[in-house]
């Protein structure tokens, strides 16, 4: 095998963790009904709540890094992770790796996390939005946040440049979890009630 068909092999994984991630978006955009929408337009919305084409955007994002970063962790053996580190010291960031002997456990309880955190970012929008249910949206959110932060220690004890690019993921999800808690808190009538018999509202 030569240099020109390794390195044919490496993109390819490259296109493919990143098309497994955007696939996760395209699903859940898929599951977006008119009458879902309608009913999202009547609901209470959280002064934080950003525009559609910004939160469209983030996703994008979200879903390209986390892809480039499961490419990453693929192709952990071939990362020269100690240049990458020196590379970080001369900015002033010390990150010291991980070390582990038992990183192939490490990598498979990785991909195995990373796709819990992609099927819960897959089902999240149909709960919402199919099953209109904010509660629902709120629990996926939580659960993905979770495994996010889980997926991102994994990462690191694979390779700590697969981790750093997932941070953004983790604070995104926070967001969501935040974001979701308060659709819920808006539009929830056993909340308000709760509320309003606590003198909170």
């Amino acid at each position: 095998m030569n240099i020109k068909t390794i390195d044919q092999k490496i993109f390819l994984v490259l296109v493919i963790s990143i098309l497994i991630c955007l696939s996760a978006g395209i699903i859940g955009k898929l599951a977006i009904s008119q009458e879902s929408l309608i009913w999202y337009e009547y609901l209470f919305k959280p002064a934080l709540n950003p525009p559609d084409w910004l939160f469209q955007g983030v996703w994008v994002i979200m879903y390209l890094l986390i892809g480039i970063s499961l490419y990453l962790v693929l192709n952990s053996e071939n990362i020269n992770q100690e240049a990458f580190l020196n590379k970080l010291k001369k900015i002033g960031i010390n990150l010291e790796p991980h070390v582990d002997i038992e990183k192939k456990n490490d990598k498979k309880h990785a991909l195995i996390l990373f796709g819990i955190q992609l099927f819960l970012s897959v089902i999240l929008i149909p709960v919402f939005f199919g099953l209109r249910s904010t509660l629902g949206g709120f629990l996926i959110s939580i659960l993905m946040w979770a495994s996010i932060c889980l997926m991102l220690y994994k990462f690191y004890k694979v390779t700590i440049p697969a981790a750093l690019l997932t941070i953004p993921a983790v604070l995104w999800s926070a967001y969501l979890v935040g974001l979701n808690l308060t659709f819920w808190m808006l539009n929830s009538t056993q909340w308000a009630f709760w509320s309003f018999k606590h003198n909170l509202l």
